[in-house]
């Protein structure tokens, strides 16, 4: 899933600016320059929740999904 598909699934460009306190503009950015890592991390659980697990944190953080989330060590 690419930066637009994931802003989009979010409610776009408005939406996501304010999930994270910041511009519109910085949000346009992010569909050509791709969503920073922090913000990916942090929106990680609403993403795989939102895709039915078709995208998910172990997938997108496959090298440190298990100190973000311990949780999901057993599951």
């Amino acid at each position: 899933m690419n930066s637009n598909e994931i802003i989009d699934l979010l409610g776009g460009t408005k939406v996501v600016a304010e999930i994270f306190d910041i511009s519109p503009p910085a949000v346009c950015s992010w569909r050509k320059y791709g969503i920073p890592q922090d913000k990916l991390m942090y929106l990680g659980a609403t993403l795989e929740k939102e895709t039915k697990g078709k995208l998910n944190r172990k997938q997108m953080f496959p090298k440190n999904w298990k100190i973000i989330w311990p949780e999901l060590i057993d599951k």
